[in-house]
């Protein structure tokens, strides 16, 4: 479980792709304080588990199904990428619930400008529109953000200042994917509300 509030921006270091394997190895610092084998990590808002680490870099393993669901598959040496240890009982829930278990990509539609503040539009599949509502949250690449409007296949967010060059998300340009997880909330209310059909 993780908050969506983006803990340090990584760079990535390595990307091999092996005939039966996918490993990326990360540059960091913050997510390794305590670093353990087995821990959980968000990498742009999926979780994955560390494999091997050093003092400043950590490697992860991706399976096929996390290839398929999102745009970690794009990822080259160089890129920067969102990073997020795992909730501790101890911590402050300042995000919302995100679970790291992406349900689809979206596509960066546009980028524009209001005061110091950064509008951007998403397109993604209609189909995860349904758990996507104005004023709710959405984490996009981890990052726990407030819809602000929505439509059949889009949504819109604004990024306060602050916000901005702590995420990998302005850094992006149009056309860009990026990772979409709905609030784990709608899901389960659509699930009882199917059983109760």
């Amino acid at each position: 479980m993780f908050t969506g509030l983006v803990e340090e921006m990584g760079t990535v270091r390595g990307v091999t792709r092996g005939e039966d394997s996918f490993t990326l190895e990360i540059g960091a610092g913050v997510v390794l304080d305590d670093v353990k084998l087995g821990d959980s990590i968000a990498v742009n808002g999926v979780c994955l588990s560390v494999t091997e680490f050093g003092a400043d870099w950590f490697r992860v393993g991706l399976a096929p199904e996390t290839l398929r669901r999102t745009d970690l598959g794009d990822l080259t040496e160089g890129m920067r990428v969102n990073l997020e240890r795992s909730v501790l009982p101890t911590t402050r829930m300042g995000g919302h619930y995100v679970q790291g278990h992406v349900d689809g990509t979206g596509r960066i539609a546009s980028f524009e400008r209001e005061a110091d503040a950064l509008w951007v539009r998403i397109e993604t599949d209609p189909a995860l529109m349904k758990y996507v509502v104005e004023k709710g949250y959405v984490a996009v690449d981890g990052t726990s953000l407030t819809v602000v409007e929505t439509g059949a296949d889009w949504f819109t967010l604004t990024l306060v200042a602050h916000t901005q060059p702590l995420i990998v998300l302005p850094t992006k340009a149009p056309g860009d994917r990026v990772n979409i997880e709905a609030d784990i909330m709608a899901k389960y209310a659509e699930k009882i509300l199917e059983a109760r059909r």
